[in-house]
This record gives structure tokens, C-alpha cells and sequence, in this order.
């Protein structure tokens, strides 16, 4: 990258405020590079220079291409008769996504100094619901009509093409503006001249609605394999295209956000390096009060067997080892099962199916588990004593048997829970990454008490208890 090949050269230009020298370095870069170099440098005051540096067309080209952190920063520091220029210059759909992170005060300044031609689209854009196709299209796109031969529709890419987003799909409409099917532009190029548009059909099109759900133009994408899918109204009217490469950065935000949820935060607006720190301590807090008080039902809990406690202390040392496994095997089966969901793997009526593998899952890791954990007491009480005594007294294979046979029965619950809490949440309408790993493990761990010390009430009857 001419980034890393030249960095000493531009860091020095930068540093002694050389404008010049670095306009005439950059000025045959792509804006993609400029931006990358942008990125490079720590120093807002230093990633403005350098753009402040550009040539006016390379500078408003390569804004778009920015962090959308820097354009809100940049914005802020142009000169006035350059920000119309810049936002002008932007793709409908870039400026869309800036735009709508903006105060409102600033998006009606902003939309003032627009040509008339890009307003109309901007204001249309944002005129569509927050998270919507609608808000990710751009009606820059190649349509033509089924009539036309092949000849006719090359000499239109030729002359209206450079105003399209892409080329790679070109989409056929009717006299009124429905979309009708489309074809790649390597059908066309192969295609006869004389040949029409008629003979590239096949009407297995694959289109969005403007107003469904960004979350659901990711599976569409990843379903049909395209770079480019349109957007239409309910009715079929063709209005705009929406490309891969937003889809990606729609992508990207779903998975920030479920990753964060999952963590038991609620999702961040902007990022960490930028938030403010309470708005950071605000988004965090809210959850962990919940899990808090959550966690006040294992005091009370363990109130609640603390006399079978005091006749059997040694039930004691085992309970953060019995409530941790729960917690652990929940906490698993509620990420596998969020991000299959995610990926489109299993439905909500599959539920049966992921709860019968959960089952056989959780027995089997419960067993492992137990075993592993009479092992244990079996070697300590072997190779370890306390006060001259054996570890845990002549009873030990009864406490082994109870701590056991309660991993099986907390570790299967564990997996039941975490794989359902998800579905059940879908099920509600409810985002499932809401049912966080933490918030699984304080479930279990409340529940696994219940379990541990009910199991060794039927065990330990009549010898320790």
C-alpha cells in the first residue's frame, strides 16, 4: 500500500506543515489510499491537514471512503464554500449514513447548500424508516426495456453509465418503471449486437422491499450470491439498488452489536474510543444492576438449605464449582444457538430439534463432567487430610455421588436453558442476543443451587443430612 511504502516522506511533510509538497505527492493517489493514509495518523489536527491538502475533486472523492468519525470531524473544520462540493460528490447512500448521525439542526444546514437534484434525493432517502433498505439504496442504477438490442443497450451503458453505482447488474423495467428481471453484464457482452434484452431474460430476478428490515438484505445477499440486488416498492416499482458493500458494513454493525449484547451491554452508538465515558458507564450499568439484584436470589437461595449447609459443610466447598459449570454450559449453548439464529441455521420451528440435541449434549457433558468431579474428591480424600482426618470424612462417596450427580442434572439444565431463552425470545418479537451469556449464567446459577442441594437431600439422607 503507497501508504506504508512512503509513510516516512508524508509524516515529515505533515509535521512541517508542508501543504504543497503534499498536495503535489497525493494527487495522484485513489481516494481509497488517501483515506487509508487518513486513517493512519493518530492526531485529529494532523488528519485534517493532510485532507485540507488535497486537491479539491481528490478530496471530495475521497470522503466518502472515510471513518465516519472523521467526517463528522472534518465537517465541522471545512471552510464553508467547500462542504457543498464534498457532499455533493458523495454517493446517495454514503451520504444517507452520514447524514442520519448528524444533530437535526446540522442535516437541514447541510441539506440547504445540496444541489436541488441531490436534496430531492437525500430528503427522499431519509424519508424512509431508521434501519431500513430504504436507507441503504441509492437510485443510481443501469434499467433498460426488454425491446432494445443488445447494440442499443451498450451504446446506453456507454453514455449514462459512468452515474450509475454499478454495472456489474443491469435490471429491466416496463414503460412504467417495474422491474421486471435482470442480468449481469456478462450475459450482454456475450450476448449477439442484434440479439434483444427479451433473450437475456429469464424472470428469476431476486429484489428487496424499500421498507423491510436492513438485517434481512444480509441473508439475501449471503442466500443469492450477488453484488447488487434492487429495491422496489410493494408494488414492483424499481426505486433504487442497494450494494455489497454496505451490506457489509450492515453486517459488521448487526455483529458489534450482538457481540455487545451478548456481553450483557446494551449496544454502543459510536465507537469506543469515541463515546463518552458515562454515556459508556450509562450502557453498561443498566445490566449489571439487573445481573446484581439477579444474583442476590443465590444469597437467598442458599438461606433458604442453610440448614442442611450447617449439618454437611463440606456441601459448601463445592458450590462454586457446581454453579460455574451451569453457568459455563448455559452461557455456551445460548452463543451457539444466537449465532446460528443469526446465520439463518435454525428457525423458530426447529426448536425441538435444538432442544433434543441440547439434551443429549448436556447429559453427555454433565457426565464428563461428574466424573471428573468424583475423581477429584476421590484423590484428595486419598492423598489429602485435614486436622489428621481424611478430606472429606467416611461419607466421601456419598459427597462425590451428590456433587455428580448434580453437574448431570445442572449441566443438562444449563444447555436446555441457554439453547431455549433465544428461541423464546424470537419467539416474543425480542432481539435474541438480549439473552446474554451472563444473563444465562445468573439463571443457572440461581436454579443450580435448587438443583444441587435438593439432589443431595435425596442422597445424603440419613448420614449427613
Amino acid at each position: 500500500m503507497k501508504a506504508n511504502i512512503i509513510q516516512p516522506v508524508i509524516g515529515m511533510f505533515v509535521e512541517e506543515r508542508n501543504a504543497s509538497n503534499l498536495n503535489e505527492l497525493l494527487s495522484s493517489w485513489s481516494p481509497e489510499d488517501v483515506a487509508s493514509l487518513i486513517d493512519q495518523f493518530e492526531e485529529e489536527e494532523e488528519r485534517f491537514f493532510i485532507f485540507e491538502s488535497l486537491p479539491h475533486n481528490l478530496a471530495a472523492q475521497s470522503f466518502e471512503y472515510l471513518e465516519l468519525e472523521y467526517q463528522k470531524e472534518f465537517l465541522e473544520q471545512l471552510q464553508t464554500d467547500r462542504v457543498p462540493d464534498i457532499l455533493n460528490e458523495m454517493s446517495p447512500d454514503d451520504r444517507t449514513s452520514l447524514l442520519q448521525e448528524l444533530p437535526e439542526q446540522t442535516v437541514k444546514h447541510l441539506l440547504s447548500v445540496l444541489s436541488p437534484r441531490e436534496r430531492t434525493i437525500a430528503l427522499s432517502l431519509l424519508g424512509y424508516p431508521e434501519n431500513s433498505v430504504g436507507r441503504l439504496m441509492t437510485p443510481d442504477y443501469t434499467a433498460v426495456h426488454a425491446d432494445w438490442t443488445i447494440a442499443q443497450v451498450l451504446e446506453y451503458i456507454r453514455t449514462h453509465g459512468s452515474d450509475s453505482e454499478t454495472l456489474n447488474v443491469i435490471y429491466v423495467i416496463d414503460e412504467k418503471g417495474y422491474l421486471i428481471d435482470d442480468f449481469r453484464v456478462r450475459e450482454l457482452l456475450l450476448a449477439h449486437p442484434d440479439g434483444t434484452v427479451q433473450d437475456l431474460m429469464d424472470h428469476k430476478f431476486q429484489s428487496l422491499i424499500v421498507d423491510d428490515d436492513q438485517e434481512e438484505v444480509v441473508a439475501k445477499f449471503r442466500n443469492f450470491n450477488r453484488v447488487a440486488l434492487p429495491v422496489t416498492d410493494k408494488n414492483g416499482l424499481l426505486l433504487g439498488i442497494v450494494t455489497v458493500d454496505d451490506v457489509l458494513e450492515v453486517a459488521e454493525e448487526e455483529s458489534t452489536e450482538d457481540m455487545q449484547k451478548l456481553g450483557a451491554v446494551e449496544a454502543f452508538d459510536e465507537p469506543y474510543m469515541t463515546i463518552p465515558l458515562f454515556r459508556m458507564i450509562q450502557k453498561r450499568a443498566g445490566w449489571l444492576v439487573i445481573l446484581f439484584l439477579s444474583e442476590m436470589l443465590t444469597a437467598t437461595a442458599m438461606g433458604f438449605f442453610e440448614d442442611e449447609i450447617a449439618k454437611a459443610v463440606v456441601l459448601a466447598l463445592f458450590v462454586p464449582l457446581i454453579i460455574s459449570s451451569g453457568g459455563n454450559t448455559g452461557s455456551q449453548a445460548s452463543t451457539l444457538v444466537i449465532r446460528a439464529m443469526a446465520l439463518g441455521e435454525i428457525k423458530l420451528r426447529d426448536w425441538w430439534r435444538v432442544m433434543r440435541r441440547e439434551i443429549y449434549a448436556g447429559l453427555a457433558l454433565g457426565s464428563l463432567l461428574g466424573f471428573i468431579g468424583f475423581c477429584r474428591i476421590a484423590i484428595w480424600q486419598q492423598f489429602f487430610t485435614h486436622d489428621g482426618h481424611s478430606m472429606y470424612g467416611e461419607h466421601w462417596i456419598l459427597v462425590g455421588t451428590t456433587v455428580g450427580a448434580a453437574l448431570i442434572g445442572i449441566v443438562l439444565w444449563g444447555t436446555i436453558a441457554g439453547s431455549m431463552l433465544p428461541m423464546i425470545l424470537k419467539k416474543c418479537r425480542l432481539d435474541p442476543a438480549t439473552s446474554s451469556a451472563p444473563f444465562v449464567a445468573t439463571l443457572v446459577d440461581v436454579t443450580g443451587l435448587i438443583i444441587y442441594f435438593s439432589i443431595a437431600m435425596v442422597i445424603m439422607r440419613g448420614t449427613l443430612l
